[in-house]
């Protein structure tokens, strides 16, 4: 059997609506990088822009922990002596918010020309408002539960945990099947 490997025509790309409203910066990041890249799906591949389209509405609502607004810097340089810019958080979040969110995600895709790519499909608007209506909204639950709402746990990989829990469940439920002389034949999911 050969290893499947998905070709451009394989790759269906949905479109995905994400409220980043009292969302942190970096876990909504991450989430949306995954969706970006498209390893939510079967047919991921590394070399291949396997990812959904994403947009990211009330970014403007976005916060980040501890003191971060005051003391992350977003570092620049015009190539010029002398040119370094370095706004803090804050002050590129009050004049660009979507910009805050536009960093973090292009920060956990990959810094090649796939990556760049990727990062085309990403769309970011700081209210409610977007014009994609049109497009199929589809956002997966499980990928965008809330992790530290008060007295809620953080959700483990579910696909993960359900794939372990049903290789361990068939593993021992499998008989192996004796014939009339006492030689095990074959067991379930193994071919003799």
């Amino acid at each position: 059997m050969k290893t499947y490997s998905p070709g451009v025509g394989d790759i269906k790309r949905e479109w995905h609506i994400v409220d980043a409203t009292a969302k942190t910066l970096g876990r909504l990041a991450s989430q949306v990088a995954r969706l970006l890249m498209g390893k939510h799906k079967p047919v991921y591949a590394p070399h291949l822009d396997t990812g959904d389209y994403v947009v990211v509405i009330n970014a403007a609502k976005v916060r980040v922990s501890g003191k971060k607004a005051e003391q992350k810097i977003y570092y620049r340089h015009s190539g010029y002596p002398g040119g370094l810019k370095s706004p803090t958080f804050k002050e590129v979040f009050s004049s660009h918010p979507t910009r805050v969110v536009e960093f973090a995600v292009k920060g956990m895709l990959p810094h090649n020309r796939l990556g760049r790519a990727m990062f085309k499909k990403l769309r970011v608007y700081p209210g409610s408002e977007h014009p994609h209506h049109a497009q199929t909204s589809f956002c997966p639950p499980e990928l965008f539960a809330p992790c530290h709402s008060e007295g809620a746990k953080r959700p483990k990989n579910l696909t993960q945990g359900k794939l372990r829990e049903e290789s361990r469940d068939s593993s021992l439920r499998s008989e192996p099947t004796e014939s009339e002389g006492g030689e095990v034949l074959e067991r379930k999911g193994d071919n003799l």
